[in-house]
């Protein structure tokens, strides 16, 4: 990773302090939960978002249905979901009026990168908020 994409990843870290998980899960054993539980022990406030687990609590927090349930404003929309799908989440992220969108390791979209740009939100793709939070901030 160049430096200067290490200082623009550092800056989205750094100025962001709620973050919902799209595609969060209930079971310790996924990445959604431990990506979820590990950026709460660095100090961040993270709302689960997954419509199969709408109500359950999740590390202390009430599951909702989508970006639009959310009562506070996240600055960083992390996804935990299929490429196919991380057009739309765009576009409820740009609605909130987020200021990135994170799709995780694995995880590409060209009609997301390019409703982000359109939008001027900063953008990440196939890369995962931990290591990327760990080798630079942790």
């Amino acid at each position: 990773m160049e430096a200067s994409e290490q200082q623009r990843l550092k800056t989205i870290l750094s100025n962001t302090h709620n973050i919902a998980v799209v595609g969060a899960s209930n079971r310790p054993e996924r990445a959604s939960y431990q990506v979820m539980e590990y950026l709460q022990q660095q100090g961040y406030r993270v709302f689960p978002v997954n419509p199969q687990l709408a109500g359950a609590v999740i590390l202390g927090e009430t599951c909702v249905s989508g970006l639009e349930d959310l009562d506070e404003p996240v600055q960083l929309v992390n996804v935990f979901r299929r490429g196919e799908y991380a057009a739309d989440i765009a576009d409820e992220a740009i609605e909130h009026e987020a200021l990135c969108l994170w799709l995780q390791e694995g995880i590409t979209s060209h009609s997301a990168a390019e409703a982000a740009a359109e939008a001027e939100l900063e953008y990440v793709e196939d890369s995962c908020i931990k290591v990327v939070h760990r080798e630079l901030l942790g």
